[in-house]
């Protein structure tokens, strides 16, 4: 009598499970039809490869032998998915000292008509001045959520768009010089030059900024200046990311205002959303290395660009 009940509890846990997966599949294929069909997936595994392995070039200040093999590297990777990617380069004085930085720029559609901006920074600050340690303020941090976090999602967005183009043009742009000096007017070098090129009319409908979303406790807030500058592109992508179950990660009120790469863009007349975890112990200090860093993380993000990108229509 056991032994039966032990075996018919089992078979009807077995057909209630299986009744179960039947019914979550159908749930997934809704979910896919209404979002479009054969959107590639965000791989987070990937993203988190690509974050550790700028680390693995160590502190990646404007300047030094590991900024330079951090360009190239980076600009390999975005020639795996489009044949256009260029260098943006130009030159900074600081010090009495000439410094020669680079925008990486890659282009995916017929940009000719209006489509998306997507931008991170992918140098990272010579100087951990927020240790506690004077000793250590002088060193350099190795920037795997500070730079990192949002390249490497940024590239593994780049592998989707060549696996299916999405209805409109993108543009992802990975900034240098954006922690260069020691105060805002000596940073945000890379997107200060990229705005100077736009003109008047920029040829974007909006853009999107990624700082700092690595962290394993990842809680995007609204940015205050994102808000004011372009609330329909921050309301886009919060129910974006609500529709997908992360509203835990993105947190509907507004927190911070931050001096970021945004800024620029938005002063040329973009409107620019600064997506960035602001709540990061380790910023700006020599802590800030993979290990504080989650692939979840990048996959929320990820997967949020990515409905909000292909949900996007000519």
């Amino acid at each position: 009598m056991y032994t039966w009940c032990v075996r018919g509890g089992e078979n009807i846990m077995r057909k209630i499970s299986l009744l179960c997966a039947c019914l979550f599949i159908m749930f997934l294929g809704h979910a896919d039809a209404s979002f479009g069909q054969g959107t590639p997936a965000f791989d987070s595994v990937r993203a988190f490869a690509l974050l550790k392995r700028q680390c693995d070039f160590g502190p990646r200040p404007v300047g030094g032998a590991a900024h330079e093999r951090t360009r190239d590297f980076l600009a390999a990777q975005l020639r795996l998915y489009t044949n256009s990617v260029e260098l943006q380069n130009f030159q900074y004085t600081y010090g009495g000292k000439i410094y020669h930085l680079s925008n990486i720029i890659a282009k995916f559609g017929n940009t000719k008509s209006p489509g998306v901006l997507l931008c991170a920074h992918w140098d990272t600050r010579p100087t951990s001045d927020e240790e506690l340690n004077p000793n250590d303020r002088k060193k350099p941090i190795m920037g795997a959520d500070d730079g990192a976090s949002g390249v490497a999602v940024l590239i593994e967005l780049a592998r989707c768009f060549h696996l299916k183009p999405p209805q409109v043009p993108v543009t992802i742009v990975l900034f240098d010089g954006e922690d260069f000096g020691e105060t805002v007017d000596d940073m945000l070098l890379g997107s200060r030059h990229f705005a100077g090129t736009l003109g008047n009319k920029p040829n974007f409908r909006y853009g999107i900024l990624l700082d700092m979303i690595g962290d394993k406790e990842l809680d995007i807030y609204r940015e205050r200046n994102s808000q004011i500058a372009a609330p329909a592109v921050v309301d886009k992508i919060w129910k974006a990311a609500a529709d997908l179950g992360y509203r835990t990660s993105f947190i509907n009120s507004i927190k911070y205002s931050m001096d970021d790469d945004h800024i620029p863009l938005i002063r040329a007349g973009l409107p620019c959303v600064d997506l960035i975890d602001f709540d990061y112990p380790y910023w700006h200090t020599l802590k800030d290395t993979p290990d504080k860093c989650s692939p979840q993380s990048l996959k929320i993000v990820g997967d949020t660009l990515v409905r909000v990108v292909y949900e996007e229509r000519n």
